[in-house]
């Protein structure tokens, strides 16, 4: 999953009532908005702040008309949805519909199972949450930025317009109860909304900043804030040289703010402020009366135009965005790139404006019945819903396919580089794993038992089954580079009645510091508590990481915090075997061998520019006397190159991760290695 800096928000949509026509200007605002989101995505490839707006102005149309009804004829629920569905469904649905045709043609296969994922959670509008869980899974953080994570924020605002009616409704019947008028109980809701929401959202930013960024809880703050200002901005009364001061500081903020922050790494939180006030010092500015004032810049017809095609120019963006960066095989958009994007988007969304949300809202599909608008969204939503099935199904059945040919003679994978190897099938078999399945080709131990340790809740300690007593207990400790061991493991376990433990934590090698994310205080700790888990286990030895960051410049490294770790398991008398890393890539080799061949040689890396001669622990003075080391670098690379496939085999499911597959066949390699290690440890 991509980081939160390549997320951004949906425009507000337009709120059925007058409101949009009273005031003007906030349908600039809206337009401004979107080309900020647009033009940070595009050219400076980072966030503008611009979800902060949208979900102001939500709050602010939303909660103005919910008041108002609530102190006439009471809120109407099923008309006030169906409006909604059918305001929301139509550009929506059909965006995703194409992107799902143009994926399967467009994108390599090994992000099929991600982007149908998130087009589900998409059309049914829980995208936040699927990337709020993936930012949680550390295989899941890895993924490149889905054609449809920008509906992460429509999400929200999905989940808003459907909990904001009740909540408004419930506030309105309590105040009522206790004599008190629906804009002064609606007034203090919000208030102890806006407080909750913003602690929350300040107390999780700083222990986990992806999830809280797309975490619902931590932006209904940004909507309280905006329902507020709706139940105030009427009473406040400035001078016209204050409105016109007031408008252009916010415009000027808004502009300024993702480039004055990293939007996209601290957001929201307290930051999110800066946004949300520039928005609201613009809508407290209103009309000013000046022709100098933003209001009338901000009222114009070009922006007023823009700001109706808002909606689906940000649909549309960020799709093309993504197919132009897959298609061209970029990973950034230079000057003449992002016209095109941008006229490409502006196009699609004029078309869509015109051929599908107008005609949708000036008919009267939908409206005749009471279920008329639910009724549409329902015919729209299932067919989108069983195409991503449909195309679910073949990508699994496809990925099931090479399962058979793994171990054949046509795949030897790792065996292949042994020395006096004959290559008894053919070298020109079809690779395996296929691309569709390398993102799930990640190894793990089959009917392995897990528990937490008790004084840490993070700390997972899984066991292997065994015929009791095992022959052996090994514990394997450290990053995800480690887990990949675990299909070598396996079958050696089972051959010789071991138990497997493993303590894993992703971007989390077992030091005593936090080496692959320097101040990681959660590291540390887990760090720790390893450790002590292991000196009161006492297994027979622990298999854990004895380089990092092997990268081109040679770049490679031990830290002394693994020495220092490994010295604190010598003085409990256990063993440690320590596994050189294999190398990182700038690229992703499984996809650039699919795209240009196996042999292309921009798909392969020279060994020289990645492995020095001598590992980095060969040169540590005084190497604690527990610890031995096991180096597999001649089954990640030939005496010259590291290449994608080895064997017919890919080495890779990502830049730096080894399959379960080609990890699988080195099996019998890892085996003898380890053996030999134990022998000679039970001999000292």
């Amino acid at each position: 999953m991509s980081s939160p800096s390549t997320a951004t928000t949906s425009p507000v949509i337009p709120e059925p009532g007058g409101r949009r026509r009273h005031r003007p200007e906030i349908q600039g605002l809206r337009a401004l908005a979107v080309v900020l989101v647009v033009v940070y995505h595009v050219w400076l490839g980072r966030v503008s702040g611009g979800v902060d707006v949208f979900f102001l102005l939500s709050g602010f149309l939303m909660t103005g008309q919910l008041v108002r009804a609530a102190e006439g004829r009471g809120i109407g629920f099923g008309a006030l949805w169906a409006r909604m569905i059918r305001r929301l469904f139509p550009a929506a649905l059909v965006v995703l519909a194409v992107t799902m045709a143009v994926s399967v043609v467009v994108l390599p296969e090994n992000r099929w199972f991600q982007t149908i994922r998130e087009v589900v959670a998409a059309a049914l509008y829980v995208e936040n949450w699927q990337l709020a869980a993936d930012s949680a899974d550390y295989f899941t953080q890895h993924d490149e930025a889905s054609v449809v994570q920008h509906f992460w924020s429509l999400s929200i605002q999905g989940q808003f317009y459907l909990v904001w009616p009740i909540l408004i409704a419930v506030t309105a019947l309590v105040g009522a109860r206790l004599g008190r008028s629906v804009r002064t109980s609606a007034a203090w809701c919000l208030i102890a909304v806006f407080i909750a929401s913003l602690s929350y959202s300040v107390v999780l930013t700083e222990a986990h900043q992806q999830l809280a960024y797309f975490h619902s809880l931590t932006r209904v703050w940004e909507f309280a804030f905006g329902g507020l200002l709706a139940l105030v901005v009427d009473s406040v009364v400035l001078s016209r040289w204050s409105r016109t001061v007031l408008g252009w500081a916010g415009v000027i903020g808004l502009v300024a703010c993702g480039l004055v922050l990293q939007v996209g790494t601290v957001f929201p939180g307290y930051a999110a402020l800066w946004p949300t006030l520039c928005a609201a010092a613009v809508v407290t500015a209103g009309a000013t009366g000046s022709r100098l004032g933003a209001d009338r810049w901000l009222s114009s017809r070009p922006l007023s135009y823009l700001g109706d095609l808002s909606y689906g120019l940000y649909l549309w963006h960020w799709p093309v965005l993504v197919f132009y960066l897959v298609i061209r095989e970029r990973t950034a958009v230079g000057l003449a790139g992002g016209l095109v994007i941008i006229a490409v988007s502006l196009t699609l969304a004029a078309l869509t404006y015109h051929l599908v949300e107008n005609p949708v809202r000036e008919s009267e599909v939908g409206t005749r019945s009471r279920w008329g608008g639910y009724a549409l969204g329902a015919a729209m939503l299932v067919p989108v819903l069983v195409a991503a099935g449909l195309w679910g199904e073949v990508s699994v059945r496809k990925a099931r396919t090479y399962a058979s040919l793994v171990a054949d003679p046509d795949h030897p994978g790792a065996l292949a580089r042994q020395p006096g190897f004959e290559f008894w099938g053919s070298e020109d078999a079809a690779v395996v794993p296929p691309l569709v399945a390398l993102p799930r080709d990640f190894a793990a131990i089959e009917g392995a038992t897990c528990t937490r340790a008790p004084h840490n809740n993070v700390l997972e300690i899984c066991s292997s089954p065994v015929s009791p007593p095992a022959a052996k207990r090994i514990v394997v400790v450290g990053d995800s580079h480690m887990q990949q061991y675990l299909a070598a493991l396996a079958p050696i376990a089972r051959r010789h009645n071991w138990q497997v433990v493993h303590m894993l934590k992703g971007a989390c090698p077992f030091s005593v510091n936090a080496d692959a994310k320097p101040g990681d205080r959660d590291c540390v700790k887990w760090n720790a508590d390893a450790a002590r888990e292991i000196i009161r286990m006492k297994p027979d030895a622990v298999f854990t990481n004895g380089s990092r960051n092997v990268r081109v410049g040679l770049t490679e490294e031990t830290p002394a915090g693994f020495v220092a770790q490994w010295r604190k398991l010598e003085e409990a008398e256990i063993p440690v075997i320590a596994v050189r890393d294999n190398p990182r890539h700038s690229f992703s080799p499984p996809q650039c061998a699919a795209t240009h061949g196996r042999e292309a040689p921009q798909c392969s890396v020279p060994r020289a520019d990645l492995l020095a001669a001598e590992a980095p622990y060969s040169l540590i003075e005084d190497p604690p006397s527990n610890t031995t080391f096991l180096d597999f670098s001649d089954y990640f690379c030939t005496e010259d190159l590291c290449p994608p496939v080895i064997g017919n085999v890919q080495v890779y499911l990502d830049d730096n991760h080894v399959s379960g597959t080609y990890m699988g066949t080195m099996s019998p390699i890892v085996e003898e290695a380890l053996l030999a290690q134990l022998a000679d440890l039970a001999g000292a």
